[in-house]
């Protein structure tokens, strides 16, 4: 029995929209990601200037999903916190962080995406000279082989940042 041409309709318009939904949940599994880029490129007039710049994925796309941080410090001896405001940029997913913080004290920044229980957080560490001296991605081996990110807490921010401040004194003495 051949389907009339309405039915044929309703058959190829329930199969879109099930392609469709089913495209869309697929994006929704799996965790998201995080890059840090130094040195910004002077020729984007975006991030022109920029201490560094931030990129966001899910999975291997790109994706626009915003990013907040905070500089985290010690000086003299005193613990800091100072939220950061991220720039948009010319580029979908990319965000410009100019410097925020003094000079003066050990830093670090504490970059997420997608929200810091369910998302990714970078560590980046700032050198004496206040440089970027280094980015973390805490992350855990899945029964699958995959490294998911991981959750990092406020105290394991507060021990990161003790151990390289007391790095810091150690080496000036």
């Amino acid at each position: 029995m051949t389907a009339s041409p309405f039915r044929r309709i309703a058959i190829i318009g329930a199969l879109a929209a099930s392609s469709f939904v089913l495209a869309a949940s697929s994006s929704a599994f799996g965790p998201p990601w995080i890059s840090v880029e130094t040195p910004p490129n002077p020729f984007d007039a975006t991030s022109r200037g920029a201490f560094l710049v931030v990129h966001t994925y899910h999975h291997g796309d790109v994706v626009a999903s915003g990013v907040t941080g905070s500089a985290e410090g010690i000086v003299s001896g005193a613990r800091r916190t100072i939220p950061l405001v991220f720039d948009t940029t010319t580029r979908r997913g990319t965000y410009a962080l100019r410097k925020q913080w003094p000079s003066e004290g050990t830093w670090m920044l504490v970059i997420n995406t997608g929200g810091r229980a369910q998302g990714v957080t970078a560590l980046v560490d700032i050198s004496s000279q206040g440089e970027v001296a280094g980015v973390r991605v805490p992350t855990r081996r899945s029964s699958d082989g995959w490294d998911l990110p991981q959750q990092v807490t406020a105290r394991d921010i507060d021990e990161a940042l003790e151990t390289r401040a007391s790095h810091a004194l150690s080496t000036r003495k």
